[in-house]
This record gives structure tokens, sequence and C-alpha cells, in this order.
């Protein structure tokens, strides 16, 4: 008796399956002007069918006259390209998979960390190509030991990332060799999890299985390493492309037929196999097809309309498999799972978890229970709004329609009105920025019937202020630094945002050197860290520094300029005592008139003039009252005689200058320096 065995990770995986559904979306968006930057997927029969709709494929962004709509494949792009469309106004509809998405960020990162990137991988592959994109296309990609071999000797951390599609066996292998030839290495496990459970269900179907069938695109690199995979224990392994190269069969010592399909098979190209493989078997006597097989389980004691529970077995694309300890499987449709725009099938999907579901039917057709999660989650979502209205307890819910005066939420399949005045604590012109988003409200009201239930985003929002504000005044203290967000800048200093409270930073405390407004050092937006330099609970106001003490010239100055140091300076102003020096910028010292030469001088500029040079020698350092006393006169003590020519043509230059300081110095003003 023969027996057909399909993966049930067989065909599209979640990443493919949206590009193809995403191009198809914009395909009726823009029929006539839609583009898909290489081949969206390795599949001959999708692309047909996506030319057949009026989909172009195009191999670089230089083809694109400006404006058209273009789908970026699976496979992901490198920065440079993402760069080049948005010159070109393209509207980019990105498809690229979540897992190599993930990959982008972390080879972004450790470039800028100026770790050096090596890719386990194909270097021919458009994924491979996409993620060298994201380290300026400076990464080294090997695909063998002996390519680490001939790598150079790297002296800083060396980051170590597989393609996708990479056999876990090749790639732990391939890294032991990188972690035996560079000192410090980091190792990222991105092989995509559902890679790795398409290839481990193909190990252990093609060990039990007498004839193997791996169906998928001739260029698929997923699909031929299934194929490889599956040749290693069962040496009647076939890989075929479509029904049509499937090569003549003589089955009648074959039991049992395995079959997988790689990350690009659609499902109608398995279903052709699998039915083709049916009407062969079913010309051996005592055969019974595929689907007969299903339908021999006994599921007589499972009723439609219950809520049972079960736990999750796996999953592909398009279902969740339910183990609900009967001989049938339940089957729940994965749409049932993505209303939540955080759900993520690794994570909320795990295998072994319980989970309450509805019974649709007892026998779908093809022997498995069909399963409803949302018929559960209507039931028990009603339940926990009755209770939060009660309660006055938020709950959480994505926002999916704007309607007039306000926007729709679902709350486990429920509709919940949210008014335009109770959307947020804040106005808000455009309620399309809440779409498809996550928000906290209190059910306000509900109607008898429980058809009409009305929330507020705006009561929960103003009870958070209150709680955040509360605990600020509570917590407060001068000195206590904060991180907050700069809200508004003024002409007298910063507001900032620290999440309870608005704080200013008057302009003084924004720099030890002098601006002349706030923007010269912040911007809005700008994320700082503050500290409390004062508060007034009851006018609820707070003083706020943000100059840090180490960025004050004067900051450990004794431990830059000792008694004795000879230093060099620039004369930035004079006076009838002395002149004084900028020794860098922010800190002055003075030069005493005595200190200037070995005669007596008059007044300081006799010698001296504004923007002229001088080494001289430290006498005094006094930080706590910014002072440093300086001497000319101990290193290099000016002739009045040998510097009258030059001191002569400073005059000159800067006699009109110098008169008015003379006319206008008075008695204040020399106890003032």
């Amino acid at each position: 008796m023969g027996k057909i065995i399909l993966a049930k990770t067989a065909g599209f995986c979640f990443g493919v399956d949206n590009a193809v559904k995403l191009a198809f979306r914009t395909l009726i968006e823009s029929p006539d002007n839609t583009y898909t930057l290489g081949e969206i997927i390795h599949n001959r029969q999708v692309l047909e069918r996506l030319g057949n709709e009026g989909i172009k494929v195009i191999q670089s962004p230089s083809q694109l006259e400006g404006s058209e709509h273009v789908v970026i494949r699976a496979h992901g792009i490198g920065e440079d390209v993402y760069k080049e469309l948005i010159n070109r106004n393209a509207v980019i509809h990105d498809a690229t998979c979540p897992y190599v998405k993930r990959i982008h960020n972390l080879v972004r990162q450790k470039y800028a960390d100026r770790c050096t990137i090596i890719i386990v991988g194909d270097k021919n592959h458009p994924e491979v190509i996409g993620i060298n994109g994201w380290c300026e296309n400076k990464a080294y990609v090997v695909s063998s030991t002996e390519e680490v071999e001939a790598l150079p000797d790297f002296p800083n951390c060396v980051c170590v990332f597989a393609q996708t599609t990479m056999k876990p066996e090749k790639y732990d292998e391939i890294y032991e060799f990188i972690k035996k030839k560079f000192a410090i290495t980091m190792k990222f496990d991105t092989i995509c999890s559902a890679t790795e459970k398409r290839q481990r269900e193909a190990r252990e179907i093609s060990g039990t299985v007498d004839m193997m069938i791996v169906i998928g695109g001739s260029n698929s690199s997923n699909t031929q390493k299934l194929y490889e995979i599956c040749s290693e224990n069962c040496p009647l392994t076939y890989k075929i492309e479509t029904v049509a190269e499937l090569p003549p069969l003589d089955i009648k010592n074959i039991n049992t037929i395995g079959i997988t399909a790689g990350a690009s098979t659609p499902d109608w190209v398995i279903k052709e196999v699998i039915e083709t493989m049916e009407e062969i078997m079913n010309k051996q006597e005592n055969e019974m097809s595929f689907k007969e097989a299903f339908e021999e389980s006994e599921v007589n004691s499972l009723r439609a309309g219950e809520v049972v529970k079960g736990r999750i077995i796996g999953y592909n694309t398009s279902e969740v498999f339910v183990d609900l300890g009967y001989k049938a499987d339940g089957t729940i449709s994965m749409e049932e799972f993505l209303d939540d725009p955080d759900f993520d099938p690794e994570k909320d999907l795990k295998e072994g978890d319980e989970i309450l579901a509805y019974i649709i039917k007892v026998n779908d057709g093809e022997g498995n229970v069909s399963l409803s999660k949302k018929r559960v989650d209507l039931i028990l979502g009603m339940e926990e709004i009755e209770e939060a209205f009660n309660e006055k307890k938020p709950l959480e819910a994505v926002v999916k329609e704007v309607v007039n005066g306000g926007v729709v939420a679902s709350y486990k399949g429920i509709r919940v009105f949210i008014p335009a005045s109770q959307v947020s604590d804040r106005f808000v012109k455009d309620l399309n920025e809440f779409l498809n988003k996550k928000v906290k409200f209190e059910i306000l009201e509900m109607s008898k019937n429980k058809r009409r239930v009305v929330g507020s985003c705006k009561s929960v929002l103003e009870k958070e202020k209150a709680e955040k504000l509360e605990e600020f005044w509570n917590n407060v203290e001068v000195g206590k630094e904060y991180t907050g967000t700069v809200k508004s800048l003024t002409n007298f200093g910063a507001f900032v945002d620290l999440g309870a409270v608005d704080g200013l930073v008057h302009i003084s405390e924004l720099s030890w050197k002098k601006i002349n407004k706030p923007s010269e050092v912040l911007k809005v937006g700008q994320e700082v860290t503050v500290k409390i330099l004062g508060f007034d609970k009851e006018k609820q106001k707070v003083s706020l520094g943000y100059k840090k003490p180490e960025d004050n010239p004067w900051y450990n100055i004794e431990q830059k300029y000792s008694v004795g140091d000879v230093v060099e300076g620039k004369i930035i102003r004079l006076v009838p005592f002395g002149a004084f020096v900028e020794l860098e910028e922010g800190v002055e010292g003075l030069v005493h008139i005595s200190q200037i030469s070995n005669v007596h001088l008059a007044k300081p500029d006799e010698v001296l003039s504004v923007g002229q040079v001088v080494k001289m020698k430290v006498l005094e350092v006094n930080p706590e009252l910014k002072k440093i006393s300086l001497s000319i006169r101990e290193v290099e003590p000016i002739d009045p005689e040998r510097s009258s020519d030059d001191s002569a043509e400073a005059k000159q230059d800067d006699t009109p200058t110098t008169h008015v300081e003379e006319m206008k110095t008075t008695i204040a003003d020399i106890i003032k320096e």
C-alpha cells in the first residue's frame, strides 16, 4: 500500500509569500507602472504569471525614468541601491524578507564599529550581494574552508554572517576555520529558522521513504540545498521545477514517497505534483490515494462549534498546524494571526505552545480539522471588554480604520470606536497617523446589546501623565541627571521634555563658550542628558543645566599649566596695568606691566600690541578664581628701544582704537579687570 508524505514546510516561506502578495497588490494600485528590481523570487512559473499581469523586471535603477512603483524582492538590496531609487523618485514597495533585513542592520552596525565583515555564502547570490551593500561592498565572501585560508590577516574584530539558506552544518564547519585563523571573531546565527526547519524536515522524511521528490526553481539556492540533503538519505531523489519534469517512474516496489519544495515554489505547482503522483499510485492494486490516507483518521469524537485546546506543532505560510490529541491534526489559517502588526511567527508560534481554537469543520475535505482562532478571540475579547469597562482597566488594540469623527480599533475582532476628541491628549490634524498602530484605551460606554463599544485614549494618556508627574516630583532633586528631548528653542534657552514635565536650559547653561543663540548647540528633537539645577513644585518650573564640568576650559587647568612652565599665547587685550593673553580658547592669563620688561614702562602698548604672540613663564595658577599670572620678563624681556620700530608701526595702525580705549578707561574698569 503506497503512501505520500508531504512536508508541512513545503512551498512559499513567509518572506517569499509576502513578496509575491505585495507584487500583486502593487500591480492593482499601479497596473501600468509597476516594476520589480530583479526577479522577485527564483520561480519561473510565478515570474511568468506576474509578467502576464503586466509587471516588468528591471536589473538596475538606471532603467527608471522617475515615479515608477518598484517592488524590492525578498532577497533585499544594498544601501546604495536604495539611495539611487530614492534619487530617481521611485515609489518603493519593500518586500525584503525580515530575516534578511535583520542581517542588513547587523552588518551596517558592525561595519560602523570598524569590524571586518565575512559573509559565508554564494558571492553571486542576490541576497549576499544585497548584504554586502550595507558595508560599502567591503565584506569578504567565502563558501569553503579553502577560501578562508586564502583570506589576509585582519587586525580588528571579525564578524561572521551566513546567507539565510546556508546549511547549518556547513556554516559551523567554515566558522571553525575562521575562528582558528583570526584572534577575535563574532558569529551571528543568521540562517533563517524557517530554512532550518525545512531542511530538518527534509532530512527526517528522506530518511524514511523509498523515493523523494524536491520541487523548486532550477536557480533556487534553498531548493538545491534541499536536494543535496535528501540525496544523502535517499538515493532515489529527483529535483524538478514542474510536474512536466517528472521522469518515467516504476513505483511497483515503492511504498512511500516523500515530497518537499523550496521556499519559492507556489502551492499550485506542489498540488499538480501530488495529484500526478496519486494518479500513478492509483494504478497499483490495493493502493490508497494521499487524500484517502488522511480520511482514514477517526475524528468522530470532535464536533463543530466546540472550543478545544491543542498544541502548536508547526506552520507554513498559509496554515498553522495544531495537535488536538487525536489522529487528525487541526489547521488554522495564517491570515487569522496577521491582524497584529507585531506578530512574529518565530516568537508567537513556538512548537509545544498551547492554543485555544474553535472547531469549524471536523473534516475539511483533506482529513484535517478546520479551526478558527478568531472566533475564540471574539468570545474571550467581549468578556475582557466587559471586565475592562467595569474596572476602568486600559486595553490595547490596533487602529484598523479612519472614519468620520474618529477611528475604529479592533480588539480581538471586536470593533471599538474612538472619537477624534478622544484619540489623543493633543490636537490631531490627520487621524491617519494612527492607522495600523497600537493604541491604549479605556472603555467609555457599551450598548446593552454590546454592538457598540466606545473607547478613549485621551483618558489613559492623562492618567499616565499624572502618574509620571507625581513620580517626578516625588523623586526630583538638585544634581540628578535626566535624559530628555529638546522640545523647542527660544532666544533665551531650550525647553527639554523630561517625560513628565518640561524644563528650561538657560542659554548661559548650554555652553562654556559664548553663544549667540541656542541653535548653535542644540536642535529640536535631539536627545540630551541634563542636570537639575533648581525646581519649584508649586510653579511647576524646572531649571536645567546642559554644559558639563569636563567641557569647561578651566577644568583641571592646573594639570595643563604649572608654575615655572614656559608657554605661548596671543595678546588679546591691553589695559593700563598689563596685558591679557589667550593661552587657548576660553583660557586667559594676565601679564602684569611689571612682568613685561626689565625697564620701567608707562603703559604696555609701548612694547606690545594686540594680536602679538609672546612666550611667557607661568607664575601662579588659581583655578577657583580662574586666574593665571604670567611673566614675559623672565623668558624674553622686551627692550623698549629695541622694539621701538615695531611698536611705532603697531601704534600707527592702532592709534584710533588705543586712544579711544584710553579715553574710556575708568578706575572702575581697572578694578573690574
